[in-house]
């Protein structure tokens, strides 16, 4: 396959998996409403972003999640003011969980099927980590600063969404362990994804 093919196929399957973030988010998740007409919320739109990151790598994996869920922030009134900040996090999601399962680990040079698990999961820890850290600590700032709530609002939210956060990143750590490790074998076999061998 030649390198142009190449990159349309990786911009269609980031569509495709923007679409499941969209869809994850907007249609699967339970809102938890927060004092001030906010919200919080559980959702598995992550374990897609992620899950990109690990077909793809970085940079498609974390684009695919930035743009599905921003696109599912700015159609939402509840969360259309934290779209930017959405954008940022769900990119830095998958830029982490790439460099882990693709710089690191290598996983597309293993036919290992232990070793591609362990570093997959792994890889999705990491990512799914830092927005555990991330996401409540820059919408605090976010909602302080640049939206100016005050600060006692922006302190709730901050408290409930780091308790989501967590939730939705263990639930999507198990999914995308499960996800991927089940495709993989698939769609080698029908070339979507290649493995680089090299001889021992």
């Amino acid at each position: 396959m030649n390198t142009q093919n190449s990159t349309i196929l990786k911009l269609a399957e980031t569509a495709i998996l923007a679409a499941l973030c969209f869809v994850a988010f907007t249609f699967l998740q339970i809102k938890i409403p927060v004092p001030g007409g906010d919200a919080t919320s559980l959702h598995i739109g992550n374990a897609f972003c992620v899950l990109g990151a690990l077909l793809l790598g970085g940079w498609y994996g974390g684009l695919a999640g930035a743009v599905g869920m921003t696109v599912a922030d700015l159609m939402d009134p509840v969360y259309i003011v934290g779209a930017p900040k959405t954008f940022v996090l769900k990119l830095c999601i998958g830029l982490i969980t790439g460099l882990v399962a693709h710089r690191i680990a290598k996983i597309n040079e293993s036919t290992d099927r232990k070793y591609v698990f362990k570093w997959s999961v792994l890889a999705a820890v990491a990512g799914l980590g830092f927005n555990v850290i991330a996401d409540p600590v820059v919408g605090y700032f976010y909602k302080l600063y640049i939206l100016g709530q005050p600060q006692q609002m922006a302190d709730v939210l901050a408290k409930m969404s780091a308790a989501a956060t967590f939730i939705n990143a263990v639930v999507s750590v198990v999914l995308v362990g499960f996800l991927y490790n089940a495709v993989r074998p698939a769609l080698i076999k029908m070339q979507v994804l290649r493995i680089k061998t090299h001889s021992a």
